[in-house]
């Protein structure tokens, strides 16, 4: 017996953005993370290192706000494929499960 069964009269929805976005995705969450962390490379590459080890907090800043704009990032590509997914998954076709007969829906008890 399977859990769920296609409805006989289901139509699939023609699909639209979601599938374009939805496999956009992992390109777009590689470029959002790779050039914010290619900044932060570059700012430590090319920064002045003091004699005594301390860092200059306007560049301490700048790391912690690329790192900010990195996890910012994820959460809007992970919020995006929620998204993507909930509108695939409505798309689809419908399901219907095992039904239950309810003992008086039809007539009512007096």
């Amino acid at each position: 017996m399977a859990w769920l069964n296609k409805h006989p009269g289901s139509v699939r929805s023609a699909a639209g953005l979601e599938w374009t976005l939805w496999r956009r995705l992992p390109l777009i969450l590689a470029a959002g993370t790779a050039l914010p962390l290619a900044v932060l490379a570059l700012s430590w590459c090319f920064s002045p290192d003091a004699p005594d080890g301390a860092r200059d907090p306007a560049s301490l800043r700048f790391e912690f706000v690329l790192v900010g704009i990195v996890v910012l990032h994820w959460t809007l590509v992970l919020t995006a494929a929620i998204g993507c997914a909930i509108v695939i998954l409505m798309k689809g076709p419908t399901y219907t499960a095992d039904s239950y007969p309810m003992p008086d829906a039809d007539r009512p008890q007096l």
